[in-house]
């Protein structure tokens, strides 16, 4: 086997063993206590990291013995995986779906709402902040990606994103800008202090803005 092929089928296994799910035996448990063990690898996630948290520390807090832990989870990446889905349904859930917007001023307030919700929704569950965006090493990071998609497909169709650099560059640096952004606000709100998210979406839109005299696509 090449050296590509024998990286090629590490990464493949990665990805598979990320994409796996919860075993059929922790489905069968009641809803509550399935809650309740998740809750609790949120909390160890959240404070040490996907890769700092202990997976026998956190069965061990779930009073869960190791020969059943591994009939509920492969491992602690498929409970981490179990973890994010929950973060991932919650985020879209306050973000709502986002829909074609009609105009530049139309998408620019739809996106300052959603936004603010999400927001609000961080500053009352920090362990939802701490794991935005988290996956364990060699998985993809899907969390709100389709979410992001949208907004800048919609973008570039109105003519608000420039659409001279890769698409992918796009939405990656806007998933960035936007966690960064939001962490911030979060942080001065506890601190306490006055925070002007003029500033954010100024940059925002330096970021996103056209160049002069580039040609750009849709109206606004």
């Amino acid at each position: 086997m090449s050296e590509s092929t024998a990286a090629l089928a590490v990464r493949t296994n990665r990805v598979y063993h990320w994409c796996t799910m919860p075993l059929p035996r922790f489905l069968r448990l009641p809803t509550e206590r399935q809650r309740e063990i998740l809750a609790i690898a949120r909390a160890h996630f959240a404070r040490d990291g996907i890769e700092g948290a202990s997976y026998n520390q956190i069965i061990s807090d779930a009073g869960i013995s190791k020969t059943a832990a591994y009939q509920y989870f492969d491992g602690k990446d498929d409970l981490a995986r179990t973890v994010l889905a929950e973060v991932k349904t919650r985020v879209l859930g306050v973000l709502g779906t986002w829909e074609a917007a009609p105009s530049a001023r139309v998408f620019w307030e739809r996106l300052r709402l959603s936004s603010a919700r999400l927001v609000d929704h961080l500053a009352k569950n920090r362990e939802d902040l701490a794991l935005l965006g988290a996956a364990p090493s060699g998985a993809p990071d899907e969390v709100g990606l389709e979410w992001f998609e949208a907004v800048v497909d919609d973008g570039l169709r109105l003519g608000v994103i420039r659409n001279d650099v890769d698409r992918a560059l796009l939405l990656g640096v806007t998933r960035a800008f936007f966690q960064a952004a939001d962490a911030w606000a979060l942080q001065g709100m506890h601190a306490g202090a006055a925070v002007d998210t003029s500033l954010t979406w100024s940059l925002l839109e330096g970021l996103w803005s056209p160049r002069k005299g580039a040609r750009q696509g849709g109206t606004t």
